[in-house]
């Protein structure tokens, strides 16, 4: 679901969203909340809740009380209290469900501390707003200059300004206490506008700029998750992950959330299974747990000898062996529990359908080799390169071999001697632009 600006252009490709985040339908936004109560009008003459949310660059929402009676919508663009000045928002809630936000979000509807509404925007107003939001994408860059040129171990991560162009909060990121005093003068200086510097977490950056995860899909915390829990790497190794950093991390540089998603059916799965560091005693002698599979219910054992042999068992035969071992008692071997392990072929599915392999223009032809046969070297056959010449009244045909081959209008016919040996080269032509003639070795007269 997307708006208007988002849809396809004439050659059907994308054409992205021009308003910068500011949809008037409030479709592609993020943590929207359907209000499914719009087409319901309040019951007993109830007056309307009077608290609006309203959102502002990168899913920043805050709530506004309607002292002044606004007939407001989902998608109106209104006037909001600042300090200082006014800031330029976009309604995305009214109604009832404002009142659920508020206490879901811990903000108290009754007290007189929540900030008013003045009126709904001017053209004016919006040019404005317009005209600094062109200004954020320039200044990030040169700011980014300016950090780095005084040296400070930070990054600024994004610069949202207020609706009227009066102030600027740039969002930075940073291991360690940051001092920017100097680095705020020289920001006022560059950009002559009031500074105000604002230090977010690592997942809360990731949220406000959003991407593509590693699954495929949008980020969740840039979508549809607003708390920030806690991970460890004890949730990577309750699931039987490898603790590979590059893998485990998001793209915060965290460890990811959904790592907790799944944790409670791993560890009410667990429950079942034996401790990991349980040591079976046998006659062979003893066998440390080397891997477990928690959907199939087995645990596979290799003997402290031999760790190249595992041994593959159910969990009830593990807890017969351990309640064994709690008697004193040894068992023979692990071999007496294991299970036959049989694999099962293989399924190829490359060509189930009768289709060509989807590979075969990977690797390169092969060039075909030219099967050069040698022409029969017949009796009395005599390869003869005659010379494009004028007519001339002696052919000396009987002349020897001795010949002077470099003398011009001469022909050079050379006797074929049956009694020497086959030379290869004899059947190559000297001159390969000439006809060949052959013929027979007979005295013209």
């Amino acid at each position: 679901m997307a708006c208007t600006s988002c849809s396809t252009s004439d050659g059907g490709s994308p054409k992205g969203c021009k308003n910068n985040g500011t949809c008037g339908t409030d479709s592609c936004n993020k943590l929207t909340v359907f209000d499914w109560l719009a087409n319901m009008s309040p019951s007993n003459g109830e007056a309307i809740f009077d608290c609006v949310e309203v959102r502002f660059k990168n899913g920043r929402k805050e709530f506004f009380r309607n002292t002044e009676k606004l007939t407001l919508s989902i998608g109106d663009i209104v006037a909001t209290v600042a300090s200082p000045g006014h800031d330029i928002g976009i309604v995305t809630l009214t109604g009832e469900l404002v009142k659920i936000q508020m206490k879901k979000k811990g903000v108290n509807h009754e007290s007189n501390e929540v900030p008013k509404i003045y009126r709904k925007a001017s053209q004016k107003d919006i040019d404005i707003w317009s005209v600094a939001r062109e200004r954020e994408e320039p200044m990030k860059v040169r700011a980014r200059e300016l950090a780095i040129q005084h040296k400070l171990e930070m990054k600024i991560s994004d610069i949202e300004f207020q609706g009227d162009g009066s102030k600027a909060t740039f969002y930075y990121t940073a291991n360690d206490r940051v001092d920017f005093r100097l680095l705020i003068k020289d920001f006022a200086k560059e950009f002559s506008t009031r500074v105000e510097m604002k230090q977010v977490g690592f997942r809360q950056e990731a949220a406000r700029l959003g991407g593509i995860g590693s699954c495929g899909r949008e980020l969740c915390c840039s979508t549809w998750l607003t708390d920030f829990r806690s991970v460890n790497t004890s949730a990577a190794r309750y699931q039987q992950l490898s603790l590979n950093p590059q893998k485990l991390a998001g793209q915060c540089g965290k460890l990811k959330c959904c790592l907790n998603y799944e944790l409670d059916t791993y560890m009410d799965a667990l429950k079942d299974f034996p401790d990991y560091d349980t040591k079976l005693v046998t006659e062979k002698g003893d066998a440390i747990c080397q891997k477990q599979d928690i959907f199939k219910g087995l645990m596979w054992f290799a003997y402290t000898n031999n760790f190249a042999n595992w041994h593959v068992l159910k969990i009830d035969q593990v807890k017969e062996i351990i309640a064994e071992n709690k008697q004193k008692n040894k068992v023979s071997s692990l071999e007496d529990f294991a299970i036959e392990v049989t694999l099962e072929p293989e399924k190829d599915f490359n060509n189930a359908m009768g289709q060509e392999s989807l590979t075969r223009f990977d690797q390169p032809k092969r060039k075909k080799k030219t099967n050069r046969k040698r022409k029969p070297n017949a009796e009395n056959a005599v390869v003869a390169n005659v010379a494009p010449a004028k007519p001339q009244g002696n052919n000396n045909n009987n002349k020897p071999a001795g010949g002077n081959p470099n003398k011009q209008n001469k022909p050079n016919n050379k006797p074929n001697n049956s009694n020497k040996p086959n030379n290869s080269n004899d059947n190559k032509p000297a001159e390969p632009r000439k006809p060949i003639i052959i013929t027979k070795n007979e005295n013209k007269n």
